[in-house]
């Protein structure tokens, strides 16, 4: 491997400010911000809008907004006839 071609691969936190988690991990990302770590370290902190924390999917807080079934989308684009020779 090429020496100085890659960038250094350190701990960094990534905060997720809207579910006030923060969690430490490894990475190449950098940041000018640092934060006190549980550890007694200093680490680069990255600010991110999301994370498995307050994502509604993870949660549990998503909702499927399905105007109309599929099966019917599908009929009313290809037509209902197509699927009755297939029998």
């Amino acid at each position: 491997m090429q020496q100085d071609k890659h960038p250094p691969y350190r701990p960094v936190v990534f905060r997720d400010r809207s579910a006030g988690y923060a969690f430490l991990t490894r990475s190449t990302a950098s940041s000018e911000q640092t934060i006190d770590w549980d550890d007694g370290n200093s680490y680069p902190v990255i600010d991110v809008e999301i994370s498995a924390e307050s994502h509604p999917f993870y949660t549990g807080q998503a909702r499927v907004v399905d105007s109309e079934g599929q099966v019917a989308k599908f009929e009313r684009r290809y037509g209902a006839e197509g699927s009755e020779d297939a029998t």
